[in-house]
């Protein structure tokens, strides 16, 4: 086993930083907004002062279509399970009008740099109606030549249809959710799909012209073993994807709604055993010709993803890590989240409640959050953390710098971290850990929660 500086060996590090985080897509994390409902005037207007940024006018969608015909039991997304595709269009109808709503109050000279349709599983939906959809979004105002529009895709519900339609409407980025491809793990979290399914739209998607093709693997799964997650890698790195993710699972069952059932702790692999997954598949990638971004993300070096990494222009929001820096995300749909750099809202994440709001006033914001001075200022340090693996505190910051270097002396003294004036950086070996890092800079976490609602770190 590896030693650190210290002596403390990689097993020892997991166990000492094996603890409940935020994965810091906001700042600050969700469980700790402030406000339980937004008023229509007050909420307009934080969008208002987001578009009066210099790169204010340039937004980004986000649209959730929940519905699913099975449950995958390691999800923890909010959901509605059916097989009547009768509701597509009424869906589609609310999320517009919701659209329409918004779109009056923007900036006439808005423009849309990204648009993501995620869930659920977007293609539930009937192709016609994704393109209805689309035409909708972009009716108002126009579309950046760059945009960046790009979709989540079950590949047991994507058909050809599907990706041709999308792909003329302008989307050139699709994620394919994998997850793994042991017929063990995918019994256990309900996720039966096959490799030459998988196959199918990964080749249809490349011929049709999509230049951004992503899968997505889960470590940490009930039922994984090293053997059988290294074939599921190696088969992944067959299709050479231009992106990949792998994301740990995060064991949540106590949250309502999660679905997380079927299995319990027992049949999970251990903090070593999850971590040792991880080292795996990302030497493997590595091997392949992959570069690693940021937390969890790996691209080709032509890939845009990696560009935006090496040029240090990738940002982080409720998506994920993205190319575009825009600072208003409008969320649309059941518990869509939108951003307007100064607040943030949360539609309703019950389905019925989300479509009556919208019948009723136009829009379905429920909790949310306005962000103070010292807010934007974590939330800056947290995002150059978790893109860019390093940020520096000024000394004008009203942020406390020698209280966050203490909090991190343990992390330093562990080889994680380094500090040099008041820049602080992540070291390679403590790359894994980032997020225990910023959480070292974020006071919400001195406030007591009754349940942990995070991922471990780990």
């Amino acid at each position: 086993m590896s030693k650190l500086k210290n002596g403390m060996n990689a097993n020892g590090l997991i166990q000492k930083y094996n603890q409940p985080g935020p994965r810091y897509t906001s700042y600050p994390p969700v469980p700790f907004w402030k406000i339980a409902h937004w008023e229509t005037s007050d909420w307009i207007e934080t969008i208002r002062k987001g578009q009066q940024l210099p790169e204010g006018k340039a937004i980004s969608i986000y649209v959730h279509l929940p519905y699913c015909e099975s449950l995958c039991t390691f999800c923890g997304c909010h959901k509605y399970i059916t097989t009547n595709h009768s509701v597509e269009h009424a869906y589609i109808d609310t999320v517009l009008k919701e659209w329409e709503f918004i779109a009056s109050h923007l900036a006439e000279n808005t423009t849309i740099a990204e648009i993501h349709l995620g869930g659920g599983t977007p293609t539930f939906f009937a192709p016609k109606e994704l393109k209805r959809l689309i035409d909708g979004l972009t009716s108002h105002f126009s579309v950046s030549p760059d945009a960046e529009m790009g979709f989540e895709a079950h590949p047991n519900s994507t058909s050809t249809d599907h990706l041709a339609v999308l792909h003329q409407s302008g989307f050139r980025r699709v994620s394919f959710g994998i997850q793994d491809y042991d017929p063990q793990v995918q019994q256990a979290i309900h996720r039966i799909q096959s490799h030459e399914q998988v196959s199918k739209c990964h080749y249809e998607a490349k011929q049709l012209g999509y230049t951004s093709i992503s899968h997505d693997l889960v470590f940490g799964l009930p039922k994984q073993t090293v053997q059988g997650f290294e074939k599921t890698v190696r088969q992944t790195i067959e299709f050479k994807p231009d992106r990949l993710s792998l994301y740990s699972y995060a064991h949540v069952p106590w949250v309502k709604g999660t679905g997380q059932r079927g299995y319990d702790e027992n049949d999970l692999p251990t903090p070593e055993e999850k971590r040792a997954l991880y080292e795996l598949a990302k030497a493997l990638f590595l091997e392949a010709g992959y570069l690693e971004i940021a937390m969890d993300h790996f691209a080709l070096p032509e890939d845009e993803l990696a560009k935006a990494y090496s040029s240090e222009t990738l940002h982080r929001n409720f998506m994920g890590y993205t190319t575009n820096n825009t600072k208003v995300l409008i969320g649309l749909g059941m518990s869509a989240i939108s951003d307007s750099w100064f607040g943030y809202a949360q539609n309703e994440k019950d389905l019925k409640s989300y479509q009556k709001r919208i019948e009723e006033t136009n829009h379905a914001w429920e909790k949310g959050h306005s962000l103070s001075i010292q807010d934007l200022e974590t939330r800056k340090h947290i995002n150059q953390l978790m893109c860019q693996f390093e940020t520096e505190i000024a000394p004008d910051s009203c942020m406390e710098f020698e209280e966050i270097a203490d909090q991190l002396i343990p992390l330093i003294d562990d080889g994680l971290v380094e500090i040099s004036g008041r820049k602080i950086s992540v070291t390679k070996k403590g790359k894994p850990f980032v997020r225990n890092v910023c959480m070292a800079f974020d006071p919400y976490l001195k406030t007591p929660i009754s349940k942990p609602t995070f991922s471990m770190t780990i």
